[in-house]
């Protein structure tokens, strides 16, 4: 009787872990097709070509603009100048905690970082305004510094937690006996944690920088507040940018309804949405070349 009441709850459990998993693909298949049909009836309006190559964002311009290029070239910018700082510090900290750091510092750094990430994007946008855009100012000798420098560097505090943890763990879960093996041979922590522990852990901490790259690109608070959103090409760190996220925060709430600059958001949305995706596949594949590479 046991037997067949527990037979029922697997077959009940499966059922419902099942149907679970195909709501999350059938719920990311209806945005992507609402993203789709949307910029489809954008595209009857402006010729796709415009739209990818065009350098001048304008859509209440006499006449109207739509293209993409300088919002791409920003959030690009933004993100790798995140990136730049974020990895190597997120990989460093990572290390210093799973290697370097005793039980009572690690208990006081460990909870510091994770609670960075609860902090509202929108406070670190108004610390980016009051703080780093004066300093940022200061040094350059601009009049403000709302730029894509300002961005990048909250954009990278932002990451940082999300790198720190998830590469921690890949870090942690290296076998003890690769070190024993490399300690046993002379090597010492530094050479160690260079050339064994982090090879080793290498499928984790891509993970963690790719998601660290998800993070720094869907942002949308904190560098609409923070880079200036300025729709022209930009032309360096030092120059005020709008990105993707930036542009449908502040037009999408005004624009009136069906119109081809209502079309055009849904269409730099589905953008954002192919970025995204091109992340998580380019990310998946190094991921598996390296568990193969690491099998072998």
């Amino acid at each position: 009787m046991k037997l067949i009441k527990r037979e029922k709850t697997d077959r009940f459990a499966k059922l419902v872990f099942r149907m679970t998993g195909f709501m999350v693909i059938a719920i990311l298949a209806g945005i992507f097709l609402m993203l789709l049909w949307n910029t489809m009836a954008f595209f009857l309006k402006v010729q796709p070509w415009d739209f990818i190559t065009g350098t001048q964002w304008s859509p209440s311009g006499n006449p109207a603009t739509y293209g993409i290029l300088p919002l791409l070239v920003s959030t690009s910018l933004v993100t790798l100048g995140a990136m730049t700082i974020a990895i190597p510090l997120g990989i460093g900290t990572a290390s210093f905690l799973s290697d370097y750091a005793g039980k009572t510092l690690k208990s006081i750094l460990k909870p510091a970082i994770e609670m960075l990430a609860a902090v509202p994007s929108v406070a670190i946008g108004f610390l980016g305004i009051v703080v780093l855009g004066p300093g940022i100012a200061n040094i350059t000798g601009q009049a403000n510094g709302l730029n894509a420098l300002n961005g990048a560097i909250l954009l990278s505090v932002m990451s940082l937690p999300t790198i720190i943890t998830i590469t921690q763990d890949a870090l942690q879960g290296v076998p003890n006996s690769y070190k024993e093996a490399s300690y046993s041979v002379g090597a010492g922590k530094w050479q160690t944690l260079i050339q064994v522990t982090i090879p080793a852990a290498a499928p984790g901490i891509l993970a963690a920088v790719m998601l660290g790259v998800g993070r720094a690109i869907g942002e949308t608070m904190t560098v609409l507040m923070a880079t200036g959103n300025a729709s022209a090409f930009p032309k360096g760190f030092f120059y005020s940018v709008r990105t993707i996220t930036a542009t449908i925060a502040i037009e999408m709430g005004e624009v009136p309804y069906q119109t081809t600059h209502y079309y055009a958001l849904f269409a730099i949305a589905t953008v954002l949405f192919l970025m995204t995706l091109l992340v998580n596949l380019v990310g998946e594949h190094f991921v598996n070349k390296f568990r193969k590479f690491q099998a072998v």
